[in-house]
């Protein structure tokens, strides 16, 4: 199962061919202040793709300096498309990582592909995933929660998978 990182690099590629700076920012806009992506980390990722034969990569010189462009190539949308259709773990219970699965799922060509991984994501939402703060040996449940900034916390969280499982009920059909 690819990173989050590999994933957006996939993704970003898979709408247009982009320099190592746009691509970064790209990342850290959508992910937000959660996880700033590192020129290190970016550039690790993109020689690991271009040797797997996922990406493609230019050389131009802009203003005087070397830039280096990359596109994505045939295996590497096969790669995407084969990752997002089986989102599963983590890239499906953490919320910031299933809003980096969501922004490219329109890239899975089949709708019944698209349609597998939104039911997977509902099943989810319909089991216990409103319980935030544990005891340190279980959840523990919201009403006994007296906080009321993890109240609050609460609150946002409910009306977030209430909004969520309207929208995926509506878009299944359901």
């Amino acid at each position: 199962m690819m990173n989050t990182i590999e994933l957006m690099t996939l993704g970003f590629l898979s709408e247009e061919p982009l320099c190592g700076y746009r691509l970064r920012k790209k990342m850290e806009q959508l992910q937000g202040y959660m996880q700033a992506v590192s020129d290190g980390t970016l550039h690790t990722v993109t020689n690991k793709f271009v040797k797997a034969g996922y990406i493609g990569e230019t050389f131009n010189v802009v203003n005087g300096r070397r830039l280096r462009e990359f596109h994505l190539e045939p295996a590497g949308r096969e790669k995407l498309i084969e990752e997002l259709k089986n989102t599963s773990g983590y890239n499906l219970t953490n919320i910031t990582k299933w809003a980096v699965v969501m922004s490219f799922l329109s890239v899975i060509p089949d709708e019944t592909d698209r349609r597998a991984v939104l039911r997977r994501r509902l099943d989810l939402l319909e089991s216990d995933v409103r319980r935030l703060y544990s005891d340190g040996e279980g959840p523990i449940d919201n009403d006994k929660v007296t906080d009321k900034y993890r109240r609050a916390i609460i609150a946002v969280h409910d009306a977030e998978i209430d909004a969520e499982r309207q929208w995926l009920e509506r878009e299944l059909g359901e």
